[in-house]
């Protein structure tokens, strides 16, 4: 493991951001924490916790996972990462190249504790079977950590009207956020396509950036934020569901 806390690394730990207590990769931090404190749980239990992390990219959950107290309980494992940039990739136990939109038929049913999927909903053309598919794969009782940007009503409507517009008068525009939620549509749009039930909301980024990000550098700062994205996720820029299936398999 590489030493640590390391300097102008957000959380001591990621190169993207420069301020310690980065409020726009505050989310990985509530991840990680999360994670860390099940797989706790589990290994008080005798057991190991079994993470899907869904398009991780370059493994951005894995640097803060790696430095949380019970990592060496978690047998993490990732699709759609980037090859060449991935952080540590001996850190995963099995990788999957496949298709979120396709249902990701290779990975078996029931198979995780946990499944994050954070950032990656909104760029997805179609999103019944993506959803559907991270309640597949995770095991009953399991947990998911789901992230999208959100805004506030109307902007979304009028967006996925722009957007829908464009495709017709022009087809050849490339868009790279093909979904546009509030906090209340995205909530709505996992209850009707999955039975996971919601357990809890947190937001991320509602003062953040220009002149304040300097205040990022200080763990108040990134308290209180936190604390505001609690109490009003909907007003965030930034948002997390945690929700858990049923024990009973929705598979069988």
């Amino acid at each position: 493991m590489n030493e640590y806390p390391k300097a102008r690394h957000a959380f001591g730990v990621d190169p993207r951001r420069p301020e310690f207590y980065s409020l726009r990769q505050a989310r990985y931090e509530a991840m990680a924490q999360d994670i860390s404190e099940w797989a706790g749980q589990a290994a008080r239990s005798g057991r190991t916790l079994s993470v899907l992390d869904v398009g991780c990219s370059n493994g951005t959950l894995s640097r803060y996972l790696e430095v949380k107290p019970n990592f060496e309980h978690i047998v993490l494992s990732g699709t759609e990462f980037v090859d060449r940039g991935l952080y540590k990739p001996e850190m995963y136990h099995e990788f999957f190249m496949g298709d979120l939109t396709a249902g990701h038929p290779e990975i078996r049913s029931d198979a995780y504790d946990v499944v994050v999927c954070e950032q990656v909903l909104e760029h997805l053309g179609q999103l019944d079977v993506a959803m559907k598919t991270l309640e597949r794969v995770l095991k009953p009782g399991g947990r998911l950590i789901v992230g999208v940007p959100i805004f506030l009503p109307p902007f979304p409507f009028f967006r996925n009207c722009l957007l829908k517009i464009s495709r017709i008068f022009n087809p050849e525009k490339s868009w790279s956020h093909l979904q546009t939620f509030s906090y209340w549509s995205f909530l709505s749009r996992m209850r009707s396509v999955t039975k996971l039930r919601l357990i809890d909301t947190r937001g991320f980024r509602i003062i953040s950036g220009g002149v304040l990000r300097k205040w990022e550098n200080h763990r108040w700062w990134w308290q209180f934020n936190c604390k505001l994205g609690k109490i009003l996720p909907a007003a965030c820029i930034e948002f997390q569901a945690v929700m858990e299936k049923s024990e009973v398999s929705v598979s069988q």
